[in-house]
């Protein structure tokens, strides 16, 4: 059992011809994942990862001759937008954007249109989505994980795979790994996969990865405090930021007051979280 993607899971991959797309659909097609199908305009009738995914110059007619059910997009910020636009209206109803540097108002339209169509984005600027032993759709290294019974959601992709990693060499698995990724405006926030996987009767345990900007992780303490029974472990990275200064992320900056690592740490304690001092501790607080 698992959340958002398993074995059934059928991908069609935007920009498969490109350097990202082209080595990502291989490392998917090892893992196992069922990629169906490519879509680069202009290319449709090509072949990619040799011979072994169909081209398509739309989604529409990749859909219609696959039955693709999950977009993949790895083309450039400038036309991921469209990209996004063109996934939905082919009917697809899970988008996962890798692309980073989507600008916040091409953002601010596609999410108003997808949530219009009841659509499900993960991401922009995000590692994708890992059910072990089942799916790999994105970037999260598949070899480093293993079948299991906790739940990971994280804004961090890097802070992912530490994590996952740890978990797996202490022996435990995981059920799915969510990277929702840390834009200022995206699709997908901890509270939708935290009810997610309240609702997974696979996922026994929650693991959540915030840092520091905005104040999702503060709204998803409020969720666990009132709705959720699975116990849950957090680590908030960017404890030693200074004030004004992006972090990698785009979203992840401390303005004035606002956006603290001490603020989301306290809101999670008060919510009956263990928060972890550093990744490595996260095995030890589900044990």
């Amino acid at each position: 059992m698992s959340i958002l993607v398993n074995k059934d899971t059928r991908v069609l991959v935007q920009g498969i011809t490109g350097r990202e797309g082209a080595f990502h659909s291989q490392q998917m097609l090892a893992y196992g994942t069922k990629v169906v199908a490519g879509v680069t305009p202009g290319k449709g009738g090509e072949w990619a990862c040799d011979g072994k995914i169909p081209v398509f110059d739309t989604c529409k007619s990749a859909v219609e001759s696959t039955g693709a059910n999950c977009a993949l997009i790895y083309v450039p910020a400038r036309f991921a937008a469209d990209a996004m636009f063109e996934s939905a209206d082919a009917g697809l109803p899970l988008l996962v954007c890798i692309t980073e540097g989507v600008p916040v108002q091409d953002m601010m339209k596609v999410r108003n249109y997808l949530d219009q169509k009841n659509i499900r984005l993960i991401g922009p600027n995000c590692p994708g989505l890992l059910t072990p032993g089942e799916a790999k759709v994105g970037i999260i290294p598949g070899h480093i994980s293993r079948p299991g019974t906790v739940g990971i959601v994280a804004r961090s992709g890097t802070l992912t795979y530490e994590v996952i990693d740890a978990i797996t060499k202490s022996g435990m698995g995981q059920s799915t790994c969510v990277g929702i990724g840390g834009d200022p405006i995206n699709g997908t926030n901890f509270i939708d996969v935290l009810a997610m996987f309240e609702e997974d009767p696979h996922t026994d345990r929650v693991v959540l990865i915030g840092e520091i900007g905005g104040n999702d992780e503060e709204k998803a303490a409020e969720f666990i405090a009132d709705h959720m029974t699975k116990p849950v472990v957090a680590f908030i990275a960017g404890q030693t930021a200074p004030p004004g200064k992006r972090m990698g992320h785009a979203g992840a900056i401390v303005e004035g007051s606002s956006g603290l690592a001490s603020d989301k740490i306290r809101a999670l304690e008060q919510a009956r979280v263990k928060v972890a001092k550093h990744p490595e501790q996260i095995p030890a607080l589900l044990a």
